[in-house]
């Protein structure tokens, strides 16, 4: 799996931005990739970030560029990470 910054340079070279990391993960989480909850989150469902439409279909390429390929229709999401935690129970 190709790491952030090996994405980032490919966007750079080739659309001439630098997706931030938060843009990335959106479109992995939308693929159903593995991807990890970073510890500085601002909360479980909102993004303090949005991806702008514009620029999804530059991160796409990146990631088909490095032979990712989004899930199929329905499939779990594999969790790694922070996300690898069973959910709390509440009683």
């Amino acid at each position: 799996m190709p790491t952030h910054g090996e994405i980032q340079k490919f966007v750079q070279r080739h659309h001439g931005f630098i997706p931030k990391p938060e843009w990335i993960n959106h479109v992995k989480v939308v693929w159903g990739l593995p991807t990890r909850q970073a510890p500085n989150r601002a909360g479980r469902g909102r993004r303090v970030v949005p991806l702008p439409p514009e620029k999804r279909e530059a991160i796409e390429q990146a990631l088909r560029h490095f032979g990712l390929k989004p899930s199929p229709a329905g499939a779990p999401r594999r969790r790694t990470g922070n996300d690898s935690r069973p959910p709390e129970r509440r009683p």
